[in-house]
């Protein structure tokens, strides 16, 4: 286990000193949150699932995307950062260019594989949808010679398509972010926030289609604050505040406060907060990471971290109840398992998520049929989880080994 060394702590808990970056031991919590990411991404995708009107996302400026994105600097802190510390910037730079390869190609074949579904789904005519044109693609099936070429340079990243290419992007700023915090830490929080306010103030962004002013959905340059935030936590870099009851009740007064204006069975009967809204666009923009859905975030992530007690010491326990604690020595496994495997995971429930749709407009949406249907969801993605998990684990190799 590498544990974390930090030099001249300042009383804000961030290093004042050029500090190496260094790993933890896999935490229980990064699994599991990432894990219930990964089922409420997959709710979110499946259009009209009645299940998505209480994702946290209808409670709150930020939602699952937060969570996945902050959970995924932490874990490439862990993944990423032993080898930045052990074999220097230029091969910690090839190990985070070969991540950016995989999440590249997940994109790419992700793409042409829900493309070829919407197609097929459409030819059926089982259903009176038109999945082609739910997921607007038509624009690009209409002039092929001008989109191939913009979709391998992640210059046409459609709205359904736009989480892998934020993640490449961010990617791509991590061996940056680590040089100027062998310097000093100041030099890093310049950096993010400097991105981060350009992205929010100038409109630094990327282009999302050719010929077309619109952005990218996730703008990597607004969304980086919070994956950073994430990495520099794992890495020593920030010291995470005490539970103390004083912040436990300002992070619920937060969360609290928040959900009239993000609900939407308030938003859409009260005038005055729909004139918030719009005039306020700026501070709870999704698209480039406005500021009051990073507070939220942390207050949710704070109150998290306080529920599940000390290196989620409450998630190991589980419930007190015999029964209930039998049911969730199953169960917790299979979300680790989920979030340990996240790229996996995430790319197959986005085309997973069209077929599912199908699935609903087929039989219908009805109770029993949100009920069993996203049963069906849920165990698909495990059942890809640990799939994964079987693949990685490299099978053949041991045997090789015995022989």
């Amino acid at each position: 286990m590498t544990t974390i060394v930090m030099e001249d702590q300042g009383r804000a808990g961030v290093a004042t000193k050029p500090v190496a970056i260094t790993t933890r031991q896999r935490d229980l919590r990064l699994d599991f949150f990432r894990g219930i990411a990964m089922f409420i991404i997959l709710i979110a995708h499946i259009q009209s699932d009645w299940l998505a009107l209480w994702i946290p996302a209808r409670f709150g400026f930020s939602d699952a995307t937060e969570m996945f994105v902050f959970c995924s600097g932490m874990a490439s802190a862990i993944a990423f950062g032993r080898v930045f510390r052990e074999q220097g910037l230029l091969i910690g730079t090839s190990r985070v260019l070969f991540r950016m390869w995989q999440v590249y190609w997940a994109h790419i074949g992700l793409f042409i594989t829900v493309a070829v579904t919407t197609v097929w789904l459409t030819n059926l005519h089982v259903t009176d949808t038109d999945y082609t044109g739910m997921l607007n693609l038509y624009r690009f099936f209409g002039a092929p010679l001008l989109h191939l070429p913009a979709l391998l340079t992640l210059t046409y990243v459609p709205n359904y398509f736009d989480i892998l290419p934020m993640y490449i992007a961010v990617l791509a700023m991590m061996p940056l972010v680590v040089a100027l915090s062998r310097i000093h830490l100041a030099l890093v929080a310049v950096l993010v926030i400097g991105l981060w306010l350009g992205a929010n103030i100038t409109g630094l962004d990327f282009p999302a289609e050719p010929n077309s002013i619109r952005p990218w959905f996730f703008n990597p340059f607004g969304w980086q604050l919070v994956f950073f935030t994430g990495f520099a936590f794992m890495s020593g870099w920030l010291k995470a505040p005490p539970i103390d009851r004083r912040y436990v009740w300002l992070a619920l007064a937060i969360v609290v406060i928040s959900i009239p204006f993000a609900y939407f069975r308030v938003i859409n009967v009260v005038p005055e907060i729909q004139a918030w809204r719009k005039a306020n666009d700026v501070l709870i923009n999704k698209t480039n990471f406005g500021i009051l859905r990073y507070i939220h975030f942390l207050a949710l992530a704070y109150l998290a971290v306080a529920v599940v007690g000390p290196k989620g010491a409450r998630i190991s326990a589980g419930p007190a109840n015999p029964t209930l604690a039998s049911i969730w020595t199953r169960v917790l496994p299979v979300i680790t398992t989920v979030g340990q495997q996240s790229l996996a995971v995430f790319v197959f429930s986005m085309f997973y998520a069209v077929l599912l749709t199908a699935l609903f407009d087929y039989v219908g949406r009805n109770n029993f049929s949100m009920i069993w249907v996203n049963i069906l969801g849920a165990v698909g993605i495990a059942l890809v989880a640990y799939i994964a998990q079987w693949f990685k684990a490299k099978p053949w190799a041991k045997k090789e080994a015995k022989a």
